[in-house]
Protein backbone atom coordinates (compact mmCIF):
# COMPACT_ATOMS: atom_id res chain seq x y z
CA UNK A 1 0.00 0.00 0.00
CA UNK A 2 1.81 3.51 -1.15
CA UNK A 3 2.44 5.56 1.64
CA UNK A 4 2.92 9.26 1.75
CA UNK A 5 5.28 11.58 4.53
CA UNK A 6 5.10 15.22 5.33
CA UNK A 7 8.24 15.59 7.26
CA UNK A 8 8.96 19.50 8.59
CA UNK A 9 12.60 20.06 9.81
CA UNK A 10 12.79 23.47 11.38
CA UNK A 11 16.34 24.96 11.50
CA UNK A 12 17.65 27.03 13.96
CA UNK A 13 17.73 30.79 13.08
CA UNK A 14 21.28 31.50 11.12
CA UNK A 15 21.73 27.97 10.19
CA UNK A 16 19.59 27.77 7.60
CA UNK A 17 22.10 26.75 4.63
CA UNK A 18 23.35 24.34 6.98
CA UNK A 19 20.62 22.70 7.38
CA UNK A 20 19.47 23.07 3.67
CA UNK A 21 23.32 21.30 2.91
CA UNK A 22 22.43 18.45 5.08
CA UNK A 23 19.02 18.14 3.85
CA UNK A 24 19.64 18.76 0.17
CA UNK A 25 22.12 15.75 0.76
CA UNK A 26 19.03 13.45 1.25
CA UNK A 27 17.90 13.86 -2.18
CA UNK A 28 20.09 11.97 -4.59
CA UNK A 29 20.15 8.79 -2.66
CA UNK A 30 16.71 8.63 -1.63
CA UNK A 31 15.45 9.06 -5.31
CA UNK A 32 17.56 5.92 -5.70
CA UNK A 33 15.97 3.71 -2.83
CA UNK A 34 13.74 0.87 -3.83
CA UNK A 35 10.18 2.11 -3.51
CA UNK A 36 10.56 5.83 -3.70
CA UNK A 37 8.04 6.95 -5.98
CA UNK A 38 8.49 11.08 -4.51
CA UNK A 39 11.06 12.38 -2.58
CA UNK A 40 10.98 16.87 -2.56
CA UNK A 41 12.19 19.38 -0.59
CA UNK A 42 10.51 22.62 -0.44
CA UNK A 43 11.12 26.02 2.02
CA UNK A 44 8.33 27.83 3.51
CA UNK A 45 7.64 31.15 1.94
CA UNK A 46 7.34 32.98 4.43
CA UNK A 47 10.45 31.53 6.72
CA UNK A 48 13.65 30.72 4.92
CA UNK A 49 14.44 28.46 8.85
CA UNK A 50 11.39 26.17 8.16
CA UNK A 51 11.74 22.81 5.79
CA UNK A 52 9.52 20.19 4.46
CA UNK A 53 9.62 17.08 2.91
CA UNK A 54 6.57 15.39 0.94
CA UNK A 55 7.54 12.09 0.28
CA UNK A 56 5.81 9.19 -1.19
CA UNK A 57 6.90 5.59 -1.06
CA UNK A 58 5.49 2.68 -2.58
CA UNK A 59 5.33 0.87 0.97
CA UNK A 60 5.55 1.01 4.58
CA UNK A 61 8.91 -1.48 4.07
CA UNK A 62 10.10 0.82 1.79
CA UNK A 63 9.47 3.79 4.13
CA UNK A 64 11.27 1.88 7.02
CA UNK A 65 14.00 0.87 4.90
CA UNK A 66 14.86 4.57 4.01
CA UNK A 67 14.55 5.68 7.74
CA UNK A 68 17.71 2.88 8.19
CA UNK A 69 19.58 3.95 5.26
CA UNK A 70 23.12 5.22 6.12
CA UNK A 71 22.82 8.66 4.00
CA UNK A 72 20.03 9.59 6.32
CA UNK A 73 21.65 8.51 9.52
CA UNK A 74 24.76 10.99 9.17
CA UNK A 75 22.36 13.58 8.09
CA UNK A 76 20.44 13.09 11.79
CA UNK A 77 23.59 12.85 13.49
CA UNK A 78 23.74 16.62 12.35
CA UNK A 79 20.18 17.38 13.48
CA UNK A 80 20.92 18.37 17.32
CA UNK A 81 23.54 20.96 16.51
CA UNK A 82 20.84 22.58 13.72
CA UNK A 83 17.61 21.93 14.59
CA UNK A 84 15.71 24.48 16.64
CA UNK A 85 13.04 21.20 17.41
CA UNK A 86 12.92 17.87 16.56
CA UNK A 87 11.18 17.36 12.93
CA UNK A 88 7.47 16.91 12.59
CA UNK A 89 6.82 13.60 10.35
CA UNK A 90 3.52 12.33 9.81
CA UNK A 91 2.90 9.28 7.90
CA UNK A 92 -0.09 8.91 5.94
CA UNK A 93 -2.06 6.38 4.00
CA UNK A 94 -4.50 6.97 1.13
CA UNK A 95 -8.26 7.14 2.63
CA UNK A 96 -9.67 4.94 0.00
Amino acid sequence: MQVDVVAHIHAKPGLELELKAVLTAFIAPTLKENGCQCYDLFVDADDPTKFTFIEQWASREALDAHGKSEHIAVGRARFPDLLAQPPWVQVLFPAK
